[in-house]
């Protein structure tokens, strides 16, 4: 216990030290670290040096300057250094949903592990793998909701925990996505497909 508070103190101390100077600095490039010792897991753990960062204010300050490249790499930047760091698959989780209004009007809204708030919509889409066959996908696509762009292509994103699947899929109504009917959920007038509709239906 005493050795992963250590490791904490450590990892809050480098970084804010690199916040002080970046306070102090003037407006330059930022100077690469290299690789940095942080790892966030599946389940939206940090690591530092493979132990978990247990303070949640300093992991929101560590996901807030959190950025992704044009080639899809995760890196934390501040105004004056910047490094790589390893997610396993991405950085964050939805962990809660409140929805409102109904049909087209619905509004989801998801709250991350991070205590993001972000309402799925045109510039947040949920994203899955609608239209692998259920039984190709065991219990269900992963979706993913976008919740800030990269520096290219490659979006930063959370992956919409199980239970929080389970709540969109109650609230999934039948519709089409390029021209294939399939399960979703509308949200600020978007419709996000979800499933495959099952054997039978929408034919």
């Amino acid at each position: 216990m005493h050795l992963a508070d250590d490791l904490n103190r450590h990892a809050v101390a480098s970084f804010e030290s690199v916040g002080c100077s970046a306070r102090r600095a003037v407006a330059s490039a930022p100077s690469s670290c290299g690789a940095l010792p942080f790892r966030i897991q599946r389940d939206g753990t940090w690591l530092y040096r493979g132990t978990p960062i247990r303070r949640k204010p300093m992991v929101c300050l560590f996901a807030s300057v959190l950025t992704r490249d044009a080639e899809g790499a995760y890196w934390l930047q501040t105004p004056t250094e910047r490094g790589t760091i390893e997610v396993e698959d991405v950085p964050f989780v939805a962990m809660e949903l409140h929805w409102s209004g109904c049909g087209r009007d619905q509004v989801l809204s998801f709250r991350t592990n991070v205590d993001l708030v972000v309402c799925a919509g045109p510039d947040h889409p949920i994203l899955a793998e609608w239209d692998v066959p259920c039984e190709e996908c065991g219990s269900g696509p992963v979706p993913y909701l976008h919740v800030r762009d990269g520096a290219g292509a490659y979006p930063i994103q959370a992956r919409i925990a199980r239970s929080v699947y389970y709540e969109l899929a109650a609230l999934a109504v039948p519709g089409t996505c390029r021209g294939a009917p399939c399960l979703g959920v509308w949200s600020q007038n978007v419709f996000f497909p979800l499933s495959c509709l099952p054997g039978g239906e929408g034919s």
